[in-house]
């Protein structure tokens, strides 16, 4: 791969050719698209870590995305100054990569459904067990299927970033083809003959709805092809997931803390062992209180790793350009041991914590349910629509609530394939926040008005 065509600044599904001005970067377009669009702005009430928070301290992810996009901008400029140095970027500059990997880590959550990774996982369990889904399935070819078997919040955000947001002209909000890119740390569909190198064929990141988006993102930023519906990833991709990861470690386990799941003094001593600084020490040691403290030491740490994670960016550039290296970059920074206490303490006590188990698994029931309930009455709006049966009053009333309801019974698609009317309840369904979805669900099943 070469930077001068990794940074193109095309813009999906438009006509015009994508230029990089010095006034007022393309990538920076992207950023503020992003922010302003309703996806972005209703993350404020997706969970991060603990659903339907009482506190108005911890973080959803609004702010989660907010800071991985902080650390990534970070991380972009760094490896910038090498790229402009020592590649022709096509008239580049190193705050041009900052923005672009920026843009992609601020939207790197917004196809996720609400309660987190354990609404993804409700989809794909609702598909194979329900018996509301079996239909809906048998009428769905193996590629269809596969989709809303392996479920992903990756391809969602995708779908959100290219048709689902500004919806009335091709390619949704037309980002940058360098911010898609970066944006795809699987850049594949869900089922591929072969799938792309090590952890970018863990999962996929477009749906076959949208997969000539995905190849218009190829071919601009010139990714190398794995196979049929697979390349390997942008090297910048790299930087979207150290952010994401950096953020979600670092942070997730400050807020831990907080709550009082993990003990000051832990913290201090994993942190310290990172930032490996006498003079941090000394000067943590000033400070009285022990949040201030643990904010202190949280900034120290991420500083610490954006330098690691971007010299190990230099050091292994030429497998990144080759589409070959195997491990997310944070893999290779020389503080494995703390990071590996950090997350294994992470895992056992705040990500397995009672408040949070109890939540997500109300999480199925919810998510679940709302399928059982809109699917078929979306069904019976169909049929009618075709010719059939009468839809009743209350597969009528129901499937009001589901936005464009009007549009689609006048489309064709729709009317003919479950997989498309599938995909627009999950797009609806996706789209919820944690207290919204909660709400409706209560109004639905009559346990509240």
């Amino acid at each position: 791969m070469e930077w001068k065509t990794l940074l193109s600044p095309h813009r999906v599904g438009s006509s015009k050719p994508g230029v990089i001005s010095q006034d007022r970067s393309p990538f920076q377009r992207d950023f503020d698209r992003i922010v302003f669009s309703g996806s972005f702005r209703r993350l404020q009430d997706k969970t991060q870590v603990f659903p339907l928070a009482k506190t108005d301290y911890v973080r959803t992810r609004l702010t989660h995305s907010l800071e991985a996009s902080s650390i990534g901008r970070s991380l972009g400029t760094a490896v910038g100054v090498f790229i402009c140095r020592e590649f022709d970027t096509a008239g580049g500059q190193p705050s041009d990569v900052g923005a672009a990997v920026a843009a992609a880590a601020l939207a790197h959550d917004i196809g996720n459904p609400p309660l987190g990774h354990a609404g993804e996982e409700a989809i794909r369990h609702w598909f194979t067990h329900s018996p509301v889904a079996q239909p809906m399935r048998n009428m769905m070819n193996d590629d269809e299927a596969a989709d809303i078997e392996r479920y992903e919040g990756n391809a969602q955000g995708f779908r959100v970033l290219t048709r689902l947001e500004m919806p009335d002209q091709p390619g949704g909000m037309q980002l940058t083809c360098a911010t898609l890119g970066a944006f795809a740390k699987y850049p594949c569909a869900s089922r591929v003959e072969t799938k792309p190198s090590g952890v970018a064929g863990k999962k996929f990141n477009f749906f076959r709805l949208e997969q000539e988006f995905f190849k218009e993102v190829a071919e601009s930023t010139g990714l190398v092809q794995a196979g049929p519906w697979a390349w390997q990833r942008h090297p910048l991709s790299y930087l979207v997931e150290a952010a994401d990861d950096i953020a979600y470690r670092i942070v997730d386990f400050e807020d831990g803390q907080r709550l009082g799941l993990i003990d000051y003094s832990e913290l201090e001593r994993l942190f310290l062992e990172i930032i490996d600084s006498e003079r941090s020490a000394e000067y943590v040691a000033t400070i009285r209180s022990p949040i201030r403290r643990a904010e202190f030491l949280r900034a120290q740490v991420i500083g610490r790793l954006v330098r690691e994670v971007s010299q190990v960016f230099i050091d292994h550039h030429d497998e990144l350009l080759a589409g070959t290296l195997p491990k997310p970059l944070l893999s290779y920074v020389g503080c494995q041991e703390p990071l590996r206490r950090i997350e294994s303490r992470s895992t056992r006590d705040i990500y397995n914590h009672r408040k949070v188990a109890e939540v997500i698994g109300a999480g199925f029931e919810l998510v679940s349910g709302m399928l059982d309930i809109f699917v078929p009455c979306v069904n019976e709006m169909a049929l009618e629509a075709v010719g059939g049966k009468t839809a009743s009053f209350r597969s009528r009333r129901i499937s009001a609530l589901i936005p464009d309801m009007e549009e689609n019974l006048g489309c064709e698609q729709w009317r003919q394939s479950g997989y498309y009317r599938l995909m627009h309840v999950l797009d609806y369904v996706s789209g919820m926040t944690d207290s919204y979805a909660v709400s409706l669900y209560q109004k639905l099943k009559g346990i509240s008005l």
